[in-house]
């Protein structure tokens, strides 16, 4: 830093790290925020410090309770838990801006005393005419002319009705930082004027809020997106100004995560389905997937181990390893990252995940039947291997759940069938028939049916299950085919398959 900047920066390594995640409220949570708290989390447990939650929700216009709602729900259900703040609470308490007026207005009280701030009355368009006057160009903005007005000035400001807006004075000294991703930064003197802290109205604006939230909340870490790094020397210049007037003990050290990007050379874009959160679990999305994949973008554990579980990141992340580069959002390999981690659900965990999205769609209702939790209990481990998503399960089972008059033969299914249909599916019933009810396992029907159908018939296995499996399921594609005949039973199973030979 220059000599003129004399705030002391916080120890990277230090143990006492504190982060934070502070959102606005506005609209449906995107990707890119959720990784920037999932980082700000992992560093946190990582280093053994606290993780900080606080909602910045000054602007009446754009802020919701919805949208914060919805901040809270996506947290909770990634299991993002914080130690202070939002619903917590903690030593800084209020950690909602919109109630920390009070506190703000101290605080420029202070910085008005030390000298830091100043009162600014010149308008948008009399700044331009005095750039015009004096030759600059008019995009170069404020002038910091009014840094010494006289009391008389300000006075016949006041006279003419005008309030004035409240301005940093900015140290003329180059602001160099260590950006914790990106390495040592500098920002030439004179890359910005003096900047308006509090509107002519008294509303304190998030130039001025901000860094004054983390400096009284004791952050030590600011982890936070690419898009804000252009804001950092201002906030560097403000912490100097609060270090100064006695505000604060240091800065914070600073890390700028690298963009998501989606198709293309393009920023992810809220418009993008991929973007919104909930998107992806409403598709069926588990936490662990989707904050596995979160985590790869911009940060790996190892070249070659892509899938990794929450304690293993938190041991692992060091935002100084986190990759500057943009960051693409490849939703095949999410949805490949989704399905390992379904994979590695235990089976009493898998059917709980399973069950909003079967009672969704109507295939079970609010509580089961001592039959559909025998059916369930038989189903799910023949597609927790096969599922991307868990909303692909209702599909998959439905069929399962319901009786031979019920099922629906789908056009995709009618039209690969062979034109022998009807004569392989009496081949199988006679097969079936044959079995003894006790013996109705999965070994002996494949062994009944390839013995009928491949031996006695010559036909090759997808011509000789294909109608069975539409028969029973109504599908061109679903779980195993002798598994489900077990679990549908003797009885249920040839009845589908007369029923089916009687359409076909």
């Amino acid at each position: 830093m220059s000599s003129a900047i004399t705030a002391p920066f916080t120890d990277a390594t230090g143990a006492d790290v504190k982060v934070r995640f502070c959102p606005s409220p506005t609209g449906l949570p995107h990707v890119g925020l959720i990784r920037t708290a999932l980082f700000n989390w992992a560093y946190a447990r990582h280093t053994g410090g606290s993780f900080l939650f606080r909602i910045e929700d000054t602007d009446a216009e754009r802020d919701s309770e919805e949208s914060f709602e919805m901040i809270l729900d996506a947290l909770n259900w990634l299991g993002l838990n914080w130690d202070e703040g939002v619903n917590v609470g903690g030593p800084a308490e209020p950690y909602r801006q919109s109630e920390r007026t009070h506190i703000y207005q101290e605080v420029i009280e202070k910085l008005k005393a030390s000298g830091h701030i100043y009162e600014s009355y010149l308008t948008g368009e009399e700044l331009d005419e005095r750039n015009r006057a004096n030759g600059r160009a008019v995009q170069l903005g404020y002038d910091n002319s009014e840094r010494e007005l006289t009391e008389e000035a300000k006075a016949a400001y006041r006279a003419e009705g005008r309030s004035p807006a409240l301005r940093l004075r900015v140290p003329d000294v180059d602001i160099t930082f260590t950006d914790l991703v990106r390495g040592e930064i500098t920002f030439p003197a004179g890359s910005f004027p003096d900047f308006v802290v509090v509107r002519p109205n008294g509303q304190p604006l998030y130039t001025l809020v901000n860094p004054v939230d983390d400096a009284l909340m004791g952050v030590t870490h600011v982890l936070r997106g690419e898009d804000l790094l252009s804001s950092t020397p201002r906030q560097i210049a403000l912490y100097n100004a609060l270090y100064e007037a006695g505000i604060t003990k240091f800065i914070p050290q600073f890390g700028h995560l690298p963009y998501v990007m989606g198709e293309g050379t393009k920023k992810l874009s809220k418009r993008d389905p991929e973007a919104n959160l909930f998107h992806h679990r409403d598709r069926g999305f588990i936490p662990e997937g989707l904050l596995n994949y979160l985590a790869l973008l911009g940060w790996g554990l190892s070249a070659d181990q892509d899938i990794f579980t929450m304690d293993e990141l938190a041991a692992a992340f060091d935002v100084t390893n986190v990759n500057p580069n943009p960051a693409r959002f490849d939703q095949k390999k999410a949805d490949a990252i989704n399905a390992a981690h379904i994979r590695l659900l235990g089976a009493d965990e898998f059917k709980a995940r399973l069950m909003p999205y079967l009672q969704s769609a109507g295939v079970v209702g609010a509580t089961l039947s001592e039959a559909e939790q025998r059916v369930l209990d038989a189903a799910a481990p023949l597609i927790q291997e096969r599922l991307v998503v868990l909303s692909e399960a209702p599909d998959l089972v439905s069929f399962m759940f319901k009786t031979a008059d019920q099922i629906v033969v789908e056009e995709d299914a009618k039209a690969g069938l062979p034109e022998n249909t009807v004569e392989v599916l009496n081949a199988g019933v006679a097969a079936l028939e044959a079995i003894a009810e006790s013996d109705f396992k999965t070994e002996v029907i494949q062994a009944a049916l390839q013995a009928a159908l491949i031996d006695g018939l010559g036909l090759k296995p997808r011509v000789a299950f294909g109608p069975l499996r539409t028969g029973i399921s109504g599908r061109r594609i679903s779980p195993p085919l002798f598994e489900s005949m077990e679990i549908l039973g003797k009885a249920e199973t040839i009845a589908r398959l007369n029923a089916f030979a009687r359409v076909a």
